[in-house]
């Protein structure tokens, strides 16, 4: 857990960003594609979540502010052919997030889902289909994408707000992006 000081006092903070997508048709029954996605994207986010768990409650309870951020993904919303499980991985994340917040809010952890769109990320070369890279090519292309630093720039305006106050999920999108 990091403990950040900024001109509103010490925040203790974790953030869940990590996150693999891997496109594919699922009746490619790419099983190990599957399990990695699951293992990634939800597993580990629980894992994170049981290492610091004490320390946000913790934290809550000598009345500094405690957030817990999930990186979703609008995926989670909107659906994309042949991104079925990478979707799915991310809806399970954006569901967790709702139902944490009524087990930490009542301790005073704020549970902050942020969910993306297009982003400029190193996802894409994990893709393995030329034309799966082609089509997301083409959506950047037209659409384009926002920065690490701008999605990093929403976790910290979240993370800044009073601590009574809990920005529960926040899309953020490319303008040009529907």
């Amino acid at each position: 857990m990091e403990r950040i000081h900024a001109a509103f006092g010490a925040v203790d903070l974790v953030v869940n960003s990590a996150g693999v997508m891997l496109p594919n048709p699922v009746d490619d029954g790419r099983a190990d594609e599957w399990q990695r996605m699951i293992d990634t994207n939800v597993t580990g986010v629980l894992r994170m979540i049981r290492a610091f768990t004490a320390d946000l409650v913790g934290a809550a309870a000598e009345g500094r502010t405690a957030d817990l951020v999930n990186i979703s993904s609008i995926g989670a919303h909107v659906t994309f052919p042949n991104y079925a499980v990478y979707g799915a991985t991310k809806a399970a994340l954006t569901y967790l997030s709702q139902s944490l917040r009524g087990e930490f809010g009542p301790r005073d952890v704020r549970v902050t889902n942020v969910e993306p769109g297009l982003t400029q990320t190193e996802l894409a070369s994990h893709i393995d289909s030329g034309g799966l890279r082609e089509q997301l090519g083409g959506m950047v292309d037209a659409v384009g994408t926002l920065s690490a630093e701008e999605v990093a720039d929403v976790v910290a305006y979240v993370t800044s707000r009073p601590r009574h106050v809990n920005l529960r999920q926040i899309m953020v999108l490319p303008t040009r992006q529907a």
